[in-house]
């Protein structure tokens, strides 16, 4: 089988869940064969590509970062043509319309795949006027109305990166995605409009996985260090449309999606994705990374409580620090371990700032040198050399995101076997299922009293410890995710071909595609022009 694996900012090239998921993906299922079509977000993340195994046989990558001018100009009746396209597009993101958004989306790659490129066509003038109109016309939002030059200035230079995939020459030519059995978008948003365009003009299937819901990323990224607006409220009004009727089209369109969780399954439904085309797929991690730590007898220093994450004001530490004043108070001589993985610039200051003022530096006697139950460390130590090592440290692992998707560090402090404290937030009660305890976020006092009470009570922070190994086994394995991927596969190829000409499944055997003479027209041997040859 052929996959065309979509990818934005991840696979091949970024760190993190995002590539290690797909990574696992194709490493699970050599039997295939994987394209790799990549949308990169910066010059960094491309020279940082992983080693792809054999069976990847393509990794083709445009750049989101990168001008893309390639100087093409249209002309009279291409630029009416494309004004009368991106009208109908700026008018279903300005009114809200599913109908004009299609139309205007389709009818702008089909002439990106007729004539080429639009770079210079999407920031003329005559697109600024285009959604400037849009943005005045009867029944679109208050805020879009309010729109200023420098606003719509500023949307379409970022709508141009968002529709670059449609000029992209992944499609019609020999091999493209419109070759492909499969295209499986590894996220939703930008990620799958690849996809869309293999199923609108070939009739490629299109699977589309979102372990964390783009139209929710999109929301929330527009914030800054402080949780404050980052743009003008009508670039926002204008981009968050299009994001959502881009997610709506995504969910509409596609013939199966597998979200991560149920949270991410709710909010796909609410955009038009219907239950009979829905699954959800958990994340599939490596336990035997963490097997060591999670079959060891030893359940670590029942004076610890551990945090382990991204620090970025979204995992609340401010909360967890005045949740630990309230826990030493209580109990003296608890300490907290907080292990970043990466840390958004100013917060781990913030945190340093409180932590010191919270809890001086102690120390047992005159001579001895203070301190702090507070530590901010790094994984990769002589300490904690692994990440297993981390949430193997203390006996509690707590989460106190206010915002948060599938949280796979409560995942994997299961899979240690530590008992867990969790903010009720995204899919946290989904992933913990009874075997750790939730509190409500934002709420330091009910978060200390949690911790407190597994702290206080070691047989049963360990009775929770083994249930959530024993549930993150059964559920978050890369074998079963490797599986479920398998069977949606077969279950796509086997619903039938809609390709326009009505094409079999595997009809063209691998070796076609293979480079040399052999597969030349001209290769077959030429006919006998003999009288004794013709029967």
């Amino acid at each position: 089988m052929r996959i065309g694996l979509l990818t934005e900012g991840g696979y091949p090239y970024a760190t993190g869940e995002a590539r290690l998921w797909c990574d696992r993906l194709v490493r699970g299922l050599p039997q295939h064969e994987f394209e790799v079509y990549a949308l990169s977000r910066s010059a960094e993340q491309e020279r940082a590509r992983v080693p792809l195994p054999e069976h990847v046989t393509r990794v083709r990558t445009a750049p989101l970062w990168a001008p893309a001018d390639d100087g093409r100009t249209h002309s009279r009746r291409e630029r009416r043509r494309f004004v009368d396209c991106f009208e109908q597009l700026v008018h279903g993101i300005c009114a809200g319309a599913e109908q004009p958004f299609e139309t205007g989306l389709y009818g702008l790659a089909g002439l990106a795949r007729e004539q080429g490129g639009m770079y210079a066509a999407l920031r003329s003038e005559s697109a600024v006027r285009t959604l400037e109109s849009a943005c005045r016309a009867p029944g679109a939002a208050r805020t879009v109305r309010a729109a200023q030059v420098a606003d719509l200035l500023e949307f379409v230079d970022e709508l141009e990166v968002m529709l670059r995939p449609l000029s992209l020459d992944w499609y019609g030519e020999p091999d493209g995605l419109g070759e492909a059995d499969i295209c499986h978008a590894a996220a939703g948003g930008v990620a799958a409009l690849p996809g869309l365009l293999a199923k609108r003009f070939f009739g490629v299937p299109l699977l589309v996985t979102e372990y964390g819901v783009q139209l929710r990323a999109h929301y929330l990224a527009r914030l800054d260090t402080r949780g404050e607006p980052e743009t003008r409220p009508a670039v926002r009004a204008l981009l968050a449309a299009f994001q959502l009727r881009l997610a709506t089209e995504i969910y509409t369109r596609a013939d199966f999606l597998t979200p991560g969780n149920v949270h991410a399954r709710r909010w796909q439904e609410r955009c038009g994705a219907t239950r009979e085309r829905l699954r959800t797929v958990y994340p599939g991690m490596e336990a035997d990374r963490f097997a060591t730590v999670g079959e060891a007898a030893d359940p670590g220093d029942p004076d610890t409580l551990v945090w382990l994450g991204r620090m970025e004001p979204a995992k609340d530490l401010i909360a967890l620090l005045h949740a630990f004043a309230e826990v030493r108070r209580a109990a003296p001589g608890t300490r907290l371990r907080i292990f970043a993985t990466a840390t958004v610039p100013g917060y781990l200051a913030d945190c340093r700032s409180l932590a010191a003022q919270l809890f001086p530096d102690e120390a047992a006697d005159s001579v001895t040198a203070g301190e702090n139950p507070v530590t901010f460390e790094e994984i990769g130590g002589p300490e904690v050399p692994t990440t297993a090592e981390a949430y193997g440290a203390g006996r509690v692992v707590v989460l106190s995101s206010v915002i948060e998707g599938f949280p796979v560090t409560l995942a994997e402090a299961m899979l240690c076997g530590r008992a867990t404290v969790s903010t009720d937030v995204g899919a946290v009660r989904e992933v913990i299922g009874g075997t750790g305890l939730v509190v409500p976020p934002r709420n330091p006092r009910a978060l200390a009293e949690a911790c407190l009470s597994l702290l206080q009570d070691p047989e049963r922070a360990q009775r929770l410890g083994a249930a959530g190994r024993a549930r993150a086994l059964e559920l978050f394995t890369v074998e079963q995710n490797v599986a479920a991927f398998q069977e949606i596969y077969l279950r796509l190829l086997a619903k039938g071909s809609a390709r326009p000409d009505g094409g079999i499944p595997f009809a063209r055997p691998p070796e076609a595609r293979v480079p040399g003479h052999w597969t030349s027209p001209t290769w077959a041997p030429a006919p006998d022009p003999s009288p004794e040859a013709v029967v």
